[in-house]
């Protein structure tokens, strides 16, 4: 690898070839090696930037979780427009699509990462936890619009909504559920609490 070249956002180019390598070959394959190949750099540049390697995971989940929180808000603004139903499948499609299977099977599947990352996130699966806080927000807004029931449980609707969009596309070998699929569990999961919307 060439040295004395300035690479540009290191920290994005590693993180977005760490997903590559994440959702091509599973978290096991997921090394420091791995990165920096992917990323076209000297395996030093991960550490120039970073502690150790679960430092770098951790960084990348958290980037990750950040992001969610971009898509809630912007979740919650859309309260009142379309259907319930629909911006619920859209969200969980747009989720699940992305890294997010993935990175949950990381977080999972490494101990050490679990554990350094529990210092910031004590409870909850992160990804999952944030997900699912979008969602209850959403319907919280939705609910106070009588969209839905005044009665509806959102705290869990939430998680329900997350734990079986996140089982509808895991394991899916990068072939997502068809969007009837999802619109299927979604309607299904808020079908009684629905008012008009």
């Amino acid at each position: 690898m060439p040295t004395g070249v300035a690479i540009r956002d290191v920290r994005e180019q590693l993180f977005d070839a760490a997903e590559r390598v994440l959702l091509r070959d599973g978290p096991n394959a997921l090394t420091s090696r791995a990165v920096t190949t992917e990323a076209g750099c000297a395996k030093g540049v991960l550490h120039r930037h970073f502690t150790d390697f679960d430092a770098f995971l951790a960084e990348l989940v958290l980037d990750r979780v950040a992001r969610i929180d971009g898509q809630a808000t912007a979740l919650r603004e859309s309260a009142g427009t379309g259907t319930v139903a629909g911006n619920l499948t859209d969200t969980l499609t747009d989720l699940f699509q992305s890294v997010a299977v993935a990175i949950v099977g990381l977080v999972t599947s490494r101990d050490d990462l679990r554990a350094r990352l529990r210092q910031s996130r004590p409870t909850g699966v992160p990804v999952l936890a944030e997900a699912t806080a979008m969602i209850a927000s959403y319907l919280a807004a939705e609910r106070e619009l009588g969209r839905i029931a005044a009665d509806a449980d959102v705290d869990l609707l939430a998680p329900m909504l997350i734990g079986t969009g996140h089982l509808l596309f895991a394991d899916r070998k990068g072939v997502p559920p068809e969007e009837g699929a999802v619109h299927k569990v979604v309607t299904t999961a808020i079908g009684s609490v629905l008012r008009g919307a």
